[in-house]
């Protein structure tokens, strides 16, 4: 009984609108309206529930669920900006998360938890995807095996489902990516077929990007440009396929479902060719190509990855050839890898050794996420650099999302790798820190240990931080459960 009273004072906060700033007198370390708990897995999903209800009602607007890009909470102002449908995705990603994390609760006997919110949060699920048409869109494409006419996902939202602009470098393949991630995401919480459906469709545009030319030896070049605009192949464009080609393979394995594999013939390296393929084998194969292309190229020599394979030579033209009187795309040659090393970068290798690991039982892959899961935290976090004890992790641009990617890879590789827990912790730290001692109307700022700037009106923040914010509490609240 204690334990319901709990949820139903807890859930009057969670659901307050954002025109009801409770804390408009208030400052920073406001307190009201905080939820604390003696179970520390309870008390994250609550939180998470918190800040993604403030964060939905806030970010969104109409039927349509335009997603605003900033919302400050000192002002109650919401920009004009429309969030990208990146953007726009890490609010799946979060929905997603709760309600995993609410499986887990019900699986754990927390029912009461999991009978409040669940139904709620699918009805929310579904409407995000339904709305994610108006950054969909057609064109033609010509790829290295073929010229098909896609529907996929612009990088800007339209006014009308389906109308989007998404030629050239108006859609990039990692925005699919992150959509197929979550989908089959969602497929296995709601077991809807829609979305195994939309995700496969995806994930078919995503790997008809895949450089299959052929070099002077025959073997393929490899690797996924940033998007069919591109030449760039990036580790954002490559390693977070590299989880969901692993999920595919483990929903189709032991069945008979066939695929078109579509290449180029090894041999003379210019005719192209299809052959049909189990799914499971495909989805795998493909897991294990796309893994090893960014091991090979992007993989520094203190242990993470960079950013991208660039020094396009002699430019960074697409280019074309002509086999038996048809265009297809050719290989632009690169030759340096290049740019900063962002953690998602490292969390979506770490993910996916940690899932290659499992589905194939290849001790190299454990390795790697062990050795990546130690070298990634001990480039990206700074023990004391912000308060003593704690420890921070870059915070500009869009490194709070990036970061809530590598903190997901600790927790895929902590039941391989127990040391994971401690960086895990760091993550559970902060949030708490700044969730007890920054938290405005429901709103957590950019920088969880520093806090809100003092002149209100520079207070905005972004959409997708307050979802990974949100999100990250709910697989926390999971791990607290299963660990």
């Amino acid at each position: 009984m204690k334990k319901i009273l709990f949820l139903l004072i807890s859930c009057f906060f969670i659901t307050a609108a954002c025109s009801d700033n409770s804390n408009e007198e208030g400052g920073e370390g406001n307190d009201q309206g905080t939820i604390v708990s003696d179970n520390l897995a309870e008390q994250n999903i609550l939180r998470a529930i918190q800040l993604m209800d403030k964060a939905v009602s806030c970010h969104f607007t109409g039927d349509g669920m335009a997603m605003g890009r900033y919302y400050n909470p000192y002002t109650n102002v919401l920009s004009d900006e429309k969030g990208s449908v990146w953007m726009y995705t890490s609010s799946i990603e979060a929905v997603n998360a709760i309600l995993s994390s609410l499986q887990a609760h019900k699986e754990s006997g927390n029912t009461a938890i999991y009978d409040k919110h669940f139904n709620r949060y699918s009805d929310l699920l579904s409407k995000l995807y339904d709305n994610a048409d108006y950054y969909l869109g057609t064109f033609e494409l010509v790829s290295f095996t073929q010229t098909k006419k896609w529907s996929v996902y612009a990088v800007d939202r339209v006014n009308d489902k389906g109308g989007a602009n998404v030629t050239g470098v108006l859609n990039v393949y990692d925005d699919q990516m992150w959509l197929v991630r979550e989908l089959l995401h969602s497929y296995k919480l709601t077991g809807n077929s829609k979305f195994l459906e939309k995700a496969e469709y995806l994930a078919e545009y995503v790997l008809d990007g895949w450089d299959s030319t052929r070099d002077s030896e025959g073997n393929e070049n490899g690797g996924i440009p940033w998007g069919p605009g591109y030449v760039t192949k990036h580790s954002c464009s490559n390693g977070p396929m590299v989880s969901p080609l692993v999920w595919l393979h483990e929903l189709y394995k032991g069945k008979s479902d066939v695929i078109d594999h579509r290449y180029i013939d090894a041999t003379d390296k210019k005719t192209r060719k299809v052959k049909t393929e189990k799914k499971s084998d495909y989805y795998l194969d493909f897991a294990k190509k796309v893994y090893d292309w960014q091991k090979e190229h992007l993989l520094r020599n203190d242990g993470i990855y960079n950013d991208m394979l660039g020094g396009c030579d002699p430019n960074c033209d697409i280019v074309y050839e002509t086999v038996d009187g048809v265009t297809y795309r050719a290989n632009t040659r690169l030759t340096r890898s290049e740019n900063p090393p962002y953690s998602y970068n490292s969390g979506t290798m770490i993910s996916g050794a940690a899932d290659l690991y499992k589905a194939t039982g290849n001790s190299t892959y454990l390795d790697d996420a062990k050795r990546l899961s130690d070298a990634s935290f001990n480039y990206f976090a700074k023990l004391g650099a912000t308060h003593a004890g704690y420890y921070s992790y870059e915070v500009s641009g869009f490194n709070n999302w990036f970061n809530g990617v590598l903190m997901r890879s600790y927790v895929d590789v902590y039941s391989s790798h127990n040391t994971a827990a401690k960086y895990i912790d760091s993550f559970q730290k902060n949030l708490d820190y700044g969730y007890s001692n920054h938290l405005y109307d429901a709103t957590l700022p950019t920088n969880l240990l520093v806090g809100w700037n003092r002149d209100k009106g520079k207070n905005d923040t972004e959409g997708m931080f307050s979802f990974t914010f949100a999100a990250e509490y709910a697989i926390l609240s999971q791990y607290e459960l299963e660990k």
